[in-house]
């Protein structure tokens, strides 16, 4: 008996069994090609050929190289914080509530600090601010204006250390926003200092809430400002790029006031290192608008805030930004807080700085916007799914303009169609969360970490970088102690070092190293954006050599990116 005694055919059969093979070569042939080439994700950080007994090898960005140079500044003109307001970019842009253009910031700039010495007898690098203001345009031009002036400024990270550094480092002028001004009195009149600082305040102020002003001496925002624009200005400082123009205070997980001094070039450095979060072919243009979930009174916040302004981008922070809010009021990292940008008339966002929360908050409501709007959720979740293990990843395929354009529109409004990147950081950040944020966003997505004493990001991703490794048993780094397994496998990698930071970790096991283990011990870095600790003697040690302890600790894979977790946990 024949074979098509056993096999019937008819035309169906045949045009379906030509589809199937059509459609299986089609997946293996049709496969989308990674964004980036997986060689260079094999190898992100350069690795010193030598090390110490007890430390790591030096890590540093494989795009500087052990030979090259760090980057203290974005361009070369660049040498101090008023020469990022460019004078020759005199395009619009809205910061926070106001539409401005560099020469008019500039000139706000000198009118406010001319208007300040004025009134209040400043003297250069001898005299000093303390800064109490929300983020703002006020703030922005205050904190230029004393830079540009040689006058330091201090910024508090936290309300909670306000006593302390009044008590410790009484201010000459505070400038405060009007509504912290019956709190701070009240702090003021019981510092153990007699003698009482000069107030600018910003706003009304309101005489029924401030009836007891005789022993403070106030002045009005406005006042200064417009008295500094009604007569010949001032000339600006020359200062050097080394000289120290604001001292950052916060506070330990043990409840210790810890200040951190940063000069001219720290912040260039910090913002040449933000400008290095995407890549060229992408980078920030006056096109973008920034929204930052970063207080300018920290320091990466500044770093950010000051990459817009070089930019020539338009820029605001979000309400949890904010450093003092109502009474009753608390500061949640949600949806709404994302949400609170839209109040402000500056454009629609395309670069997000946000924090883990935020992060979390925008995937899960995409994804159940998107679950519950289209069948075809399941499906489109699998091919975006494939597509991302590939290291390929879209906002223009078919599954999002049928499942996930609709659910971005519900969340973000016009911001769905504008957001191009968004950089994390600010907290731990879990492996497993990053697949799904990178099928709801569907666009460049960088991890990075931080810390309170360093302007500009310590370690970032490559924000094409889609891999996904399962993670590995606890026992399997001999150099991680049981403390740390759990941490160390199941959080996200935050990248190599930035642009300009060296790492190393101290107390690693040698041993372990040496039979090919992941180095894990307590981080150390170096670099242009590291401040200096206020403790530390002037001319202590030479800046190239001198190691800043993180309280830390971290650990290196095998192409280079760090896990890092607190070393002191908070009480």
């Amino acid at each position: 008996m024949g074979l098509s005694d056993y096999v019937v055919t008819d035309d169906l059969t045949i045009i379906l069994g030509l589809v199937a093979a059509c459609l299986f070569l089609l997946h293996n042939l049709y496969r989308p090609q990674s964004l980036v080439h997986p060689i260079l994700l094999g190898r992100q950080s350069d690795v010193a050929r030598v090390r110490n007994p007890g430390e790591s090898a030096v890590y540093r960005n494989y795009g500087t190289g052990m030979l090259g140079r760090f980057p203290v500044r974005p361009t070369k003109d660049q040498q101090v914080l008023l020469d990022l307001v460019r004078p020759d970019s005199d395009g619009s842009r809205t910061l926070w509530s106001t539409r401005i253009t560099n020469p008019e910031l500039r000139e706000r700039v000198a009118a406010f600090g001319t208007g300040l010495i004025q009134s209040t007898n400043l003297a250069p690098q001898e005299s000093n601010v303390l800064l109490l203001l929300n983020d703002s345009i006020e703030f922005l031009i205050a904190d230029l204006a004393l830079a540009s002036y040689s006058i330091p400024s201090f910024v508090l990270t936290s309300l909670s250390v306000l006593s302390p550094v009044l008590d410790s480092h009484p201010p000459s002028v505070i400038i405060a926003d009007a509504k912290l001004l019956p709190n701070l009195l009240e702090v003021i009149y019981d510092s153990n200092d007699s003698t009482h600082p000069t107030i600018v305040v910003v706003g009304d102020v309101d005489g029924k809430q401030v009836p007891h002003t005789q022993q403070v001496r106030l002045l009005e925002w406005i006042y200064i400002e417009r008295r500094g624009a009604q007569g010949e200005k001032l000339p600006f400082a020359t200062p050097n790029p080394q000289d120290v123009f604001t001292v950052s205070f916060s506070s330990t997980p043990l409840g210790e006031l810890h200040g951190t001094q940063f000069t001219h070039e720290n912040l260039t450095a910090g913002v040449a290192a933000a400008r290095n979060l995407l890549p060229l072919s992408n980078n920030i243009s006056p096109l973008d608008t920034i929204v930052s979930a970063f207080p300018l009174s920290t320091p990466y916040g500044r770093a950010v805030a000051y990459t817009a302004v070089y930019e020539g981008t338009s820029f605001a922070t979000l309400e949890s930004a904010k450093l003092f809010t109502g009474e009753g009021t608390t500061r949640l990292e949600n949806l709404a807080d994302l949400e609170s940008a839209r109040a402000l008339p500056i454009p629609s966002p395309t670069i997000l700085f946000v924090k883990p929360a935020h992060l979390a908050a925008l995937t899960s409501a995409i994804l159940e916007h998107a679950r519950k709007a289209s069948f075809l959720y399941s499906l489109a979740w699998r091919h975006k799914f494939a597509g991302v293990i590939e290291g390929f990843f879209t906002k223009e395929s078919l599954w999002d303009r049928l499942v996930f354009d609709s659910a971005r529109a519900q969340v973000l409004g016009k911001g769905a169609g504008t957001v191009r990147a968004v950089i994390v950081s600010g907290g731990p950040l879990e492996a497993q969360s990053l697949v799904p944020s990178r099928i709801a966003l569907s666009v460049p997505l960088v991890n990075t970490h931080t810390h309170h004493a360093i302007a500009g990001p310590v370690f970032a991703t490559h924000p094409l970088d889609l891999q996904a490794f399962p993670p590995s048993p606890a026992g399997s780094s001999a150099s991680s102690s049981a403390s740390d397994a759990y941490a160390f496998t199941y959080l996200a990698p935050v990248g190599p070092p930035a642009a300009n930071v060296e790492a190393k970790l101290l107390g690693v096991d040698d041993a372990a190293i040496e039979d090919g283990g992941d180095p894990c011990g307590t981080l150390y870095v170096r670099g242009p954006t590291v401040g200096r600790p206020l403790s530390a003697e002037d001319g202590a040690g030479d800046e190239a050599e001198r190691w800043l302890e993180t309280g830390e600790r971290a650990k290196v894979a095998p192409n280079g990116t760090f896990k890092v977790v607190s070393l002191i946990k908070s009480k």
